[in-house]
């Protein structure tokens, strides 16, 4: 509820600068012409721009220390081809997948100074899962080497511009996670959670189990 909170916050923003620049487009006698335009443009661009932004914040979830983030759960669909099913809280969704091993890529969002100070928890989004063959020629030839997870549109990539911003260090701390490859067996079923020590993945049933074990 934080993310979409903040989502709305930010939206609300973007409506009052929109109806600002409406009223400088459209009112007064236009007396100051070109520059009156240019300028209600320039605000609703930027109306438009901060709505991007809602929506992309409104795409990373509450991060919890110790609790489950997700859990992906791997079914066979042909010779080293898996449908994975993806579950985050309510949110599920299935995704194809080739190889012997899967990694997960994750953005985490970190808050500092203020906006720590009245509460605000740390967010995450899930942003790429990979697979890869054990063999290099067949890796070559994959046709479903990864899958896009997080998608950010209009190229408004918030985490993106905070991990490269120096001055947004100050409230923010972008950090990339990653689990390295683990085996990929039919049935096995890990479970994502966020360790003081960084992300990790649990097997969660007998076929997880016994795949770590081989590996």
């Amino acid at each position: 509820m934080q993310y979409l909170g903040l989502a709305v916050v930010v939206a609300l923003v973007a409506f009052i600068i929109a109806l600002i620049a409406v009223r400088m487009l459209f009112g007064g006698n236009w007396l100051l012409g070109w520059l009156r335009g240019t300028f209600g443009m320039l605000v609703l661009a930027l109306a438009g721009l901060i709505g991007l932004i809602a929506w992309d914040v409104k795409t990373y979830q509450p991060l919890a220390q110790g609790k489950p983030l997700a859990s992906l759960s791997f079914q066979a669909d042909g010779q080293q081809r898996y449908q994975v099913r993806i579950e985050e809280d309510t949110h599920v969704r299935f995704v194809t997948l080739e190889g012997d091993l899967w990694q997960l890529d994750l953005r985490a969002l970190h808050w500092k100074g203020l906006a720590a100070l009245i509460g605000l928890k740390p967010g995450y989004r899930l942003e790429k899962l990979s697979g890869r063959y054990l063999a290099v020629e067949q890796q070559n030839q994959a046709h479903h080497p990864y899958v896009e997870l997080g998608h950010s549109w209009g190229g408004v990539d918030f985490w993106n511009w905070l991990q490269r911003c120096r001055c947004a260090s100050l409230m923010f701390e972008a950090q990339p996670r990653r689990i390295s490859y683990l085996p990929i067996t039919d049935g096995a079923v890990y479970m994502l959670e966020m360790a003081p020590t960084g992300l990790r993945a649990k097997p969660a049933n007998t076929a997880a189990e016994q795949a770590m074990k081989n590996w």
